[in-house]
């Protein structure tokens, strides 16, 4: 595994110098997606090259504001109603903030793995869902119109009801710039969204913008941003940090995955904790000077690993590199024509627009249900509404699966030391006198008892049985829930005159046996290592007890 390093090499100059030309312009244009001035972006990516190049693992991350992230801080800002533009405004910051507090107290407390609880098919129904929603409302930044409704729906029929006021020459100024960011993709190194920029800069400074009636972005009020907490009541802390909590899964999924998935392909070490603080940090940053939330987006960090990055240096070289231009070009920033912006968002977010990732899904036939209800939450109920209900999807997968109590009965295979689920096994043969059974998921208070219940009824319908051996190898634990139901079923075995052997304990769980002492359930009953360990010992057969070429001698009664 390789280790992240600060000193930069001739490769990580290259790559600094050709993502600044990416960053900048996607930094801007972001600031719009999330309805903050344009400013805000800029902010944010100083706060995100900064912090994370000093505290962050990834040598291929470029933390900055992304466009999923600001699509969600504007549908959570928007959530709250009956409060001025500025107060509003105000709380989107506390948003950011209390996120990064999220992200510290996360890493703190080592939950780097929470992301997971967040199903892929969900994340990628959602952001097919998300990219889209994000390039319908560029269109009216290139058009000129301004939509009544911000839904989906209603805001695409409005757009279309809109279309005899459309600005044709915007709309052709957007194709241009779009085929351009193409052609230029091909060349990795090449700064192609700053040179669709400085193209649209001088259409602006020429006049032929004002005469095509589109307009520039405007101001960069960078001498606004001041370091300040906000100045919000105490029922809107409470509202912020309900929606900041969403913020931040999405954020950590998303960067999270960029991580993971560049590490792997390089062989890096991966340190999911340290990273939580490092993005914690980050957008408290942001926060603290009015930015906008930041995560390691997939487009820019992939951009840092092709433009040839070798060290977290290139991080840093951007960030001055893009310092550079705001200090001798600011002016210049303020004449980019709003229709050159939403190309490179559309752009920027076009990767996402793939629906070959859901082609899986069908093929195996598993989970496209929740892919494509993850997809069209985001397009009827919003951004926000959207991704909640996917973690809500998420979770309730998660606990589905878990809850079923799905139980195999084991049989010998091949009067060997294997035993395997006798119904995926015709073959596998029954020990006469015994019930051998194994929960398929991992107990705890969903299913304990359900599980208990089952192995009940089994035992209910085998008279004559004399034995019962459980298999806890899906279990390395045992909550109170599961321990008061073992306890129920060694007692009702125990009054059967039914005999209770374990297999395949932990060694935390046998701990945890010791301290409980279930009566029926003595120590030696949970000392086998093997389900063949536990029939041998019930069947009082040596371990050598062998038929000729290594065969277990099978037994016919107990």
């Amino acid at each position: 595994m390789r280790t992240p390093r600060l000193t930069p090499t001739g490769a990580d100059w290259i790559a600094g110098l050709s993502i600044a030309g990416l960053l900048l312009p996607e930094a801007v244009a972001y600031s719009g997606i999330a309805g903050a001035p344009p400013q805000a972006g800029v902010i944010a990516l100083f706060a995100g090259l900064l912090v994370y190049g000093l505290l962050g693992r990834s040598r291929f991350a470029i933390v900055s504001s992304t466009s999923s992230s600001a699509a969600v801080l504007l549908a959570a800002s928007s959530s709250v109603q009956h409060v001025t533009a500025d107060h509003r405004a105000l709380m989107g910051v506390g948003m950011v903030l209390v996120a990064g507090i999220v992200f510290v107290l996360a890493g703190l407390l080592r939950l780097g793995a929470i992301s997971q609880f967040i199903a892929k098919p969900v994340l990628r129904g959602f952001a097919i869902g998300l990219a889209l929603t994000i390039v319908v409302k560029q269109l009216p930044l290139a058009v000129g119109v301004h939509p009544a409704h911000s839904d989906f729906l209603h805001f695409g029929w409005d757009l279309l009801g809109l279309l005899p006021q459309w600005n044709w020459r915007g709309l052709a100024m957007l194709v241009a710039a779009l085929l351009a960011l193409r052609l230029l993709a091909r060349w990795k190194a090449m700064p192609g969204a700053l040179l669709v920029i400085a193209a649209g800069i001088a259409l602006d400074a020429s006049g032929y913008c004002n005469a095509w009636g589109i307009v520039p972005v405007g101001s960069l009020q960078l001498g606004s941003a001041h370091l300040a907490v906000p100045e919000l009541d105490w029922a809107d802390w409470l509202r912020v940090g309900q929606l900041a909590v969403a913020l931040a899964l999405i954020l950590y999924a998303e960067s999270y995955s960029s991580i993971r998935s560049l590490a792997l392909r390089h062989g890096d070490a991966v340190s999911a904790n340290r990273d939580l603080l490092a993005l914690g940090g980050a957008n408290i940053a942001s926060a603290l000077f009015q930015g906008l939330p930041v995560g390691a987006g997939f487009s820019a960090s992939s951009a840092n690993e092709t433009a040839g990055a070798q060290s977290k240096a290139a991080g840093l070289i951007a960030c001055a590199v893009v310092a550079l231009l705001i200090w001798q070009l600011l002016p210049w920033m303020e004449r980019i024509p709003e229709p050159m912006l939403a190309a490179i968002v559309i752009h920027a977010v076009a990767h996402s627009l793939n629906w070959k990732v859901l082609q899986p899904y069908f093929a195996w036939r598993r989970d496209r249900t929740v892919a494509l209800t993850a997809f069209a939450a985001v397009i009827v109920l919003g951004v926000l509404d959207g991704l909640l209900l996917a973690m809500v999807v998420s979770i309730a997968m998660l606990l589905k699966r878990m809850a079923q109590a799905r139980v195999s009965e084991l049989g010998r295979l091949a009067d060997g030391h294997d035993f395997v689920d006798r119904q995926t096994h015709p073959e596998a043969l029954p020990v006469a006198g015994l019930l051998i059974v194994r929960p398929e998921e991992r107990m705890f208070f969903g299913n304990a008892d359900a599980v208990m219940a089952e192995i009940s009824a089994r035992v209910r319908s085998r008279p004559g049985l004399q034995a019962v051996v459980l298999s806890l190898e899906e279990c390395p634990d045992l909550d109170s829930t599961s321990i008061e139901a073992l306890t129920e079923l060694a007692g009702q075995l125990a009054k059967a005159g039914v005999q209770l052997r374990l297999a395949r304990v932990k060694d935390g769980v046998r701990d945890l046996l010791q301290r409980v002492q279930i009566a029926g359930l003595s120590p030696d009953s949970y000392l086998a290592w093997s389900v063949d360990d536990a029939v041998r010992a019930l069947l009082q057969l040596p371990a050598a007890h062998q038929v000729p070429g290594g065969a277990t001698q099978p037994a016919s009664s107990i």
